[in-house]
């Protein structure tokens, strides 16, 4: 989802934490808008044994096709976004129309335009998940396997309290600067209040879950793949940081928008070092869901 550092304002804020969902921001045309090898595939949700296709003191795989196949991958997930979010929006409009509402009042209110940007955003993350980077029922198990080790929750709970510290220190640095690093995920707070149940299910129960399987999975796993995961961590951490706040597009500006993609980038490094930790994307995923909880939950009590 966002990170949801939820704030009203810069200045006002009483909350800020990071919610991550890959809802593009409103006004963006996207709101309202390398392949793994096959006989040695990196796991999805999958134990570490099997997802180091180049341990550690191998020679790397060469870096030129790990990278086109890093930015084919965004690429794509990009341009099914964009599809499907003027497809769903298209569709509401003339769903309308059919019902006799005006032009002016065809478009899609603010829920309406989330749910499609969610669902747009789940879509194309599964399609290149499956056609580009799936994993086998070997690779799965090795994943639950993973959730028996004690350190493995050990680690989740480490992640989540430095998330936590991470995104308090960073609302006292704008509110003492005076940043308007105001984050787009604000949008959710009167949706969140109207229909809990339903959007806590999105945000804390699925969004995680497909931004787990394209940044984690598809985009950092294949240059781990590749022998490269401290590229992987940097690159899909900042492509991770540059689609929840799309530059200009953002709710904050000026320097707060640093902020803000600081905050992203910094939760998509450690997403990425508890799956490469354990090897299984399960325990990202949990980590990326109590982030969002208490992200949502945050919203919800703000102003």
């Amino acid at each position: 989802m966002w990170s949801s550092r939820g704030a009203s304002s810069s200045r006002t804020t009483r909350s800020r934490w990071p919610i991550s969902t890959s809802e593009p921001a409103p006004g963006s045309s996207l709101a309202g808008a390398a392949t793994a090898a096959p006989a040695d595939p990196t796991p999805a949700f999958a134990g570490e044994a099997d997802a180091v296709p180049n341990p550690a003191g191998s020679t790397p795989a060469p870096l030129l096709p790990a990278l086109a196949g890093f930015v084919f991958d965004l690429l794509l997930w990009l341009c099914l976004l964009a599809g499907g979010s003027v497809l769903g929006t298209v569709g509401w409009g003339f769903v309308q129309g059919l019902r006799g509402a005006t032009a002016a009042h065809a478009g899609p209110p603010t829920s309406i335009s989330l749910l499609i940007g969610l669902a747009a955003t789940a879509f194309s993350a599964l399609i290149v998940y499956y056609f580009r980077r799936t994993a086998n029922a070997v690779e799965r198990r090795a994943a639950w396997q993973a959730l028996l080790r004690p350190s493995t929750w050990m680690l989740i709970l480490t992640a989540v309290i430095v998330l936590l510290w991470f995104s308090y220190m960073a609302d006292r640095l704008t509110q003492l600067l005076g940043l308007d690093a105001t984050p787009t995920n604000q949008v959710l707070s009167d949706p969140l209040r109207a229909q809990p149940g339903l959007w806590l299910v999105f945000a804390v129960l699925i969004a995680p879950a497909y931004e787990e399987l394209l940044f984690r999975r598809v985009l950092f796993g294949r240059l781990w793949a590749a022998g490269r995961p401290w590229l992987g961590l940097v690159l899909s951490s900042v492509a991770f940081a540059l689609v929840h706040e799309p530059p200009g597009l953002g709710a904050g500006r000026g320097w707060g928008v640093l902020v803000l993609w600081a905050v992203y980038a910094l939760m998509g490094a450690v997403f990425a070092l508890v799956y490469r930790r354990t090897g299984s994307l399960w325990a990202s995923y949990l980590v990326h869901a109590g982030n969002n909880l208490i992200a949502c939950l945050a919203l919800m009590a703000g102003p």
